[in-house]
């Protein structure tokens, strides 16, 4: 029931004009920002930036749509009577969360698929990295997946408001991404920056996908000139532990906590707004 769902809810996002509208701004965006670091260098790497740039893109969207993505369909959810529809079916609640991790695992490939494919036009050397890099591309954003989605749970549980959601998973998120070396190598960042970096999945999810994608020549750019493959998965499972541990409980205490008489009073509260 929750793969049926979340196939439902993917195919509708995928032909919303909305939606689409957002996806194609977010291509659009990536594609200005290659555009401007297509003919600039970067010190000891034979690479241009935007080649360094978009692996590192890709990465970051997969953390950016892990957390938000759920943080905020949960949020939503709670607040029009969709969680409390799901939790009076038996095991609804199961089937809901399937259905919304596949529905936002899909969402977050088909942007990265887009994303791929306009840096492509305008950086045709990434292709031949497929044929050899896909492997490690596949772990990695699965692994990233499973680190950021449990915490986007987490944060749509507890906030009051969807809009809270937004911003509680959204700017953090562009916080560590402007810290992350997503857009320039970390190299160039203070050290005690670098070290704080490090410590969230938005930088490894950078440079897992980079290692993936770029020659091996593109890491002395990065931290001790190396991918750091057993690092990456290091610290991405061990997000993803915590997340998986920490959410469950989460989860069923909002479920519980969910009632008709708690919609109604959000309903009331709604309508003496201004």
């Amino acid at each position: 029931m929750g793969l049926a769902r979340g196939w439902i809810e993917f195919r509708q996002l995928a032909v919303n004009p909305s939606d689409v509208a957002w996806n194609l701004f977010v291509v659009a965006v990536i594609v200005v920002v290659l555009l401007f670091q297509r003919n600039t260098g970067v010190d000891g790497s034979p690479l241009p930036l935007a080649m360094l740039t978009l692996p590192s893109i890709l990465g970051m969207w997969v953390a950016i749509g892990g957390y938000q993505g759920v943080a905020a369909a949960l949020a939503v959810e709670r607040e029009d009577g969709t969680l409390l529809r799901a939790k009076a079916i038996p095991q609804g609640m199961v089937g809901y969360l399937v259905g919304r991790v596949v529905s936002v695992a899909l969402a977050i490939l088909l942007t990265l698929v887009l994303t791929f494919a306009a840096g492509l036009v305008l950086l045709p050397d990434l292709a031949g990295a497929l044929g050899s890099g896909w492997p490690t591309l596949a772990w990695v954003v699965a692994l990233g997946m499973l680190a950021t989605m449990p915490w986007g749970a987490v944060i749509g549980s507890l906030v009051p408001s969807p809009n809270s959601a937004f911003g509680l998973a959204m700017l953090p998120s562009l916080g560590l991404t402007a810290i992350s070396g997503i857009f320039y190598p970390i190299t160039a960042l203070p050290g005690w920056v670098q070290a704080l970096a490090q410590a969230f999945p938005i930088y490894w999810l950078g440079l897992g996908v980079g290692s993936a994608l770029l020659p091996d020549a593109a890491a002395a750019v990065e931290l001790s000139g190396s991918w750091r493959p057993l690092a990456t998965a290091a610290v991405l499972g061990a997000w993803a532990l915590a997340g998986l541990l920490v959410a469950p409980g989460v989860l069923r205490r909002m479920a519980r906590r969910e009632s008709g008489s708690v919609m109604e009073a959000r309903r009331l509260q709604h309508l003496q707004r201004p």
